[in-house]
């Protein structure tokens, strides 16, 4: 028998981004014993990736916004494949969730009145990010880190939850994880159970993710039997570096685009005017001249009296537009396009308003941005897909089981709004740990059964008990490699038939890999067990792309382009009978 360190909590939430940490605040200020458990250190959160602002609709650069409008953004770019009253609750709330961030600390820019400054994003009809310069989401996770520690949350760092614990009815008492530094096992009991481990990134080789986005929420969410929707429509950001090779994926927030950048093609064309759909066109400019003028109003801080310059367009138009000008040979350098601001604002302005950008690209390219275009292309960057939940309280499919932030679905549809990230965070992770607590006033202390966490710790263990295998690191560059091929931007019938048959294949490979013995900093260990998971996560993202014939947000088929009305009324849910 295994042994293992058990803890009892009214609320255990797994994972420390934004969602994470406003969810456990909220257990905590309910009166739930609450802890947060953590893949890598406290700070180290994804939520810091997220640069360009927190969109909400506080009317502060211009007075014409409201949640209405921010409602109908929201599902327009979703395609209206959106949950309607997730997007009417987020929309209503997330103007008093940052105004709560700005009364715990936040330091958001301001306008000359002295309010919260916003700014322009793709997709959203009015200025609606509020903005602390372009790292909005580390001025977040840094608010609400100071706000949790002093909420009497414990807090385990480097730990990996491997398994949910359930009773004989299915219902979700617990979890099981072993602490990364030293291979030691833990068991925690727990009334109510919060998902909150982001997104699946990190499944496709050119992406902005950071190494812990390996799905393991959705996996964890699978495999205990709660239903999982919109998974094939995975969000491919248009502008993420494309050189040098070792930065590729790297993101440039669409802060840069916000603030007046234009993209071009090889032969200096603004291609954007030509690539303007038709539901999009009234909102978007047809001219330079047009476009132009608007950059002049946003820097004088006028309101807006003409349409927004194309490059604002939806994420997903964007990126297709990028995609085809490189696959017609009329691609940058390194395969990308041209993101110039350069020539759009001042040097001052830029270094002011995109801080962190001029650094990246000064420091990781050798570019200066004030006075060159910036190579970019798309890098997959988020999944609209993740565990079903209920509008109001955020409960999964799996009772005592919630899940906020990225890992959760239906606020978004086929496509999220830039900025709609940060604010989705904390007004659903608020609710998320609200109702996680109630639910947890309610009952007694679940037990931990001994059998389900010896089950758990042997197959945590089994890597390091076989005799040789293939290295892990390998099997996980590899599959990489393949989703980016066969189910990444552009997608057909053909190749994810294959990358279907390549995910069986590279199911059998993880399961017998070997990465060494030790459970002492062994990283080879770790990602042996994170390639389970990201085979389970790439399967069902390709088996919903494979599902969906025809073209919409974030999913583009080659074999069935363009939206198919029946579909605008169907989501896909992947759920598990009987462990497949």
């Amino acid at each position: 028998m295994s042994e293992y360190e058990s803890h009892e909590y009214d609320v255990v939430v797994i994972g420390a981004g934004g969602a994470g940490l406003r969810a456990a605040i909220e257990a905590a200020r309910s009166g739930s014993k609450t802890a947060i458990i953590c893949k890598s250190l406290l700070g180290k959160a994804h939520t810091v990736m997220a640069e360009g602002g927190a969109a909400a609709a506080l009317g502060n650069a211009d007075d014409r916004d409201g949640w209405k409008v921010h409602f109908k953004d929201t599902m327009k770019g979703g395609k209206y494949l959106n949950n309607w009253r997730m997007a009417q609750i987020h929309a209503q709330e997330s103007a008093d969730r940052i105004r709560e961030l700005e009364q715990w600390g936040a330091v958001f820019d301001r306008t000359p009145a002295g309010l919260i400054n916003q700014r322009n994003f793709g997709g959203h009809t009015y200025p609606r990010l509020a903005h602390v310069a372009d790292s909005t989401g580390l001025e977040i996770i840094r608010t609400l880190q100071e706000k949790g520690i002093h909420s009497g949350i414990d807090i385990f760092m480097e730990y990996t939850v491997s398994h949910l614990l359930q009773d004989e009815d299915g219902t979700c008492t617990g979890c099981v994880a072993y602490n990364r530094v030293d291979g030691a096992m833990h068991a925690y009991s727990a009334k109510s159970t919060v998902l909150a481990t982001g997104g699946i990134t990190r499944c496709w080789s050119v992406c902005s993710g950071s190494w812990e986005y390996t799905g393991d929420g959705h996996a964890l969410a699978l495999n205990a039997g709660a239903e999982l929707i919109d998974m094939e429509f995975v969000q491919f950001h248009p502008t993420g570096m494309v050189w040098p090779p070792s930065v590729r994926g790297i993101l440039v927030t669409e802060g840069v685009r916000g603030e007046g950048g234009v993209l071009r093609n090889s032969e200096g064309k603004r291609f954007m005017f030509d690539n303007v759909p038709e539901m999009f066109k009234g909102d978007h400019a047809e001219t330079e001249e047009e476009a132009t003028e608007w950059v002049r109003q946003v820097v004088a801080g006028e309101k807006a009296s003409v349409r927004r310059p194309p490059e604002l367009l939806t994420r997903d138009v964007v990126a297709k537009a990028i995609n085809k000008e490189v696959a017609e040979g009329r691609g940058s350098t390194h395969g990308g396009a041209y993101l110039d601001i350069a020539n759009q604002r001042s040097a001052e302005e830029i270094i002011a308003k995109l801080p962190s950008m001029h650094h990246q690209f000064r420091e990781l390219a050798g570019v200066d941005i004030t006075k060159e275009p910036m190579e970019v292309g798309p890098t997959a960057h988020y999944v609209m897909g993740g565990v079903r939940v209920d509008a109001e309280s955020q409960e999964s499919t799996v009772n005592g089981l919630f899940a906020a932030g990225e890992v959760a679905s239906g606020l978004h549809g086929a496509n999220r709004l830039g900025g709609n990230s940060l604010s989705d965070l904390i007004t659903f992770g608020k609710r998320a740990g609200e109702h996680a607590a109630k639910r947890a006033d309610t009952l007694a202390q679940p037990g931990i059964e001994d059998a389900q966490v010896q089950s758990a710790i042997t197959e945590m263990l089994a890597p390091l008990n076989r005799e040789g295998g293939e290295n892990p690191g390998l099997i996980y560059d590899e599959m990489r490699d393949m989703m980016q091929a066969k189910v990444g931007i552009i997608r057909t019938k053909e190749e994810m038939t294959e990358a279907m048959d390549d995910l069986a294949a590279f199911n059998e490979r993880q399961a017998a890999c070997f990465p060494g013995t030790s459970r002492k900093y062994n990283s080879g260990w770790h990602q042996a067990l994170d390639l389970k998971n990201m085979v389970d996560v790439s399967t069902a993202a390709t088996l919903a792309a494979l599902t969906r014939e025809e073209s919409r947000g974030g999913h583009t088929r080659d074999d069935f382009p363009g939206e198919i009305e029946e579909w605008g009324k169907i989501l896909n849910i992947i759920h598990m009978e009987n462990g497949e």
